[in-house]
């Protein structure tokens, strides 16, 4: 097969999961599938559900060519690379030849944008770049909205450039990247639901992505529990979700929850008294800083203050396969297989989604 047809065709993320999660033990028998390269920790936006906006994790930097070339290489036959942690990668200068890198070996790319930076020069950059999906994380479907979530006045601005995107996309009848529009699902923002499926009908972007929030327990701006959706959807709420459902076909957009779980399923605890021991993450991919530093994945930053609980390894100081199956790796995957996991693991399924 070649390498075109198996970048469109990345692995099978549930029956590749399903066969991880039979063989699981402190030691990893197989190398990771997907690489999460936190392209930069910088931001343009204070988002109010986002850790970054209340501390620093680590300095602002951006990854730089070299960090990146160096992990990657460890890895030339990836099968999938996330080009996003916490920060806005568009204010990475070098994203695109990033991009390129990774497609000349068959990799399957993606990354989530606020979206503010999409002008036209750098939208012929990514379709040419070769990337596969483009997320816009959107989160209202309306100004007033955007500006509670998002912390800044930029919806109509957001808008325009993934409208002229489209447009320039059809222009050069370019079928990549696929775009998406993304909302977290909040008790602020769960009215919206359904006119943002409108929106994305509007601005001719063909899927909508309804994702659970993660939120500390001590959770600042909106980022807290009582604005989360996830086992509090009231009727009404449940109501919008099918409404949304039902503006979706009659659009022909597809309309999803993160993980291509079906919405309303997405907002459920799936019912194991240790929701932590289905998770295949630390057995499937690598996390990595702007820094270097190897997390277990994209949402422990939001599980918990601080990354040194939750640190595994270094990508400046040990090669990715000593890390893989390092000392602290298997400390941490043993944890996630007992009745005591990791701190950042232990309301993982209850709080945020697998």
């Amino acid at each position: 097969m070649s390498d075109s047809a198996v970048e469109d065709r990345p692995v099978d993320p549930r029956r590749y999961f399903e066969s991880v999660a039979r063989e699981r033990s402190d030691i990893a028998a197989r190398d990771p599938v997907c690489l999460y390269l936190e392209t930069t920790n910088r931001c343009n936006l204070p988002c109010t559900t986002c850790p970054r906006t209340f501390e620093e994790l680590e300095p602002a930097a951006n990854m730089s060519w070299d960090l990146f070339r160096s992990i990657v290489d460890q890895y030339p036959k990836i099968s999938r690379v996330v080009l996003h942690g916490i920060g806005e990668p568009l204010m990475v200068p070098h994203l695109p030849r990033m991009i390129k890198y990774l497609k000349e070996r068959g990799t399957y790319v993606l990354f989530n944008t606020n979206g503010t930076l999409l002008n036209e020069r750098r939208g012929r950059d990514l379709i040419a770049s070769g990337l596969n999906e483009l997320r816009v994380s959107l989160d209202a479907a309306e100004p007033v909205a955007f500006k509670a979530v998002r912390g800044k006045d930029a919806f109509d601005r957001i808008v325009r450039n993934v409208r002229e995107f489209r447009a320039l996309q059809k222009s050069l009848a370019a079928e990549k990247p696929r775009v998406s529009l993304w909302l977290t699902g909040l008790k602020e923002t769960i009215g919206q639901l359904p006119a943002f499926v409108d929106l994305a009908a509007a601005i001719d972007v063909p899927e909508v992505h309804l994702q659970r929030m993660v939120f500390f327990p001590d959770g600042q701006g909106l980022s807290r529990a009582d604005q989360s959706l996830f086992e509090q959807a009231d009727p009404r709420e449940e109501e919008l979700i099918r409404a949304a459902e039902a503006r979706a076909q009659q659009h022909g957009i597809l309309f999803d929850a993160s993980g291509a779980t079906e919405p309303g399923t997405s907002l459920k605890r799936a019912g194991d008294k240790r929701p932590w021991s289905l998770c295949t993450r630390p057995w499937t991919l690598m996390y990595f800083t702007a820094h270097g530093r190897a997390l277990p994945c994209c949402i422990a930053p939001f599980s918990m203050r601080g990354y040194d609980a939750f640190t595994l390894g270094n990508a400046t100081q040990e090669s990715l396969r000593d890390i893989w199956n390092g000392e602290q790796y298997r400390a941490f995957r043993a944890g996630l297989l007992g009745d005591a996991p990791p701190p950042a693991c232990a309301n993982c399924g209850l709080r945020w989604s697998l």
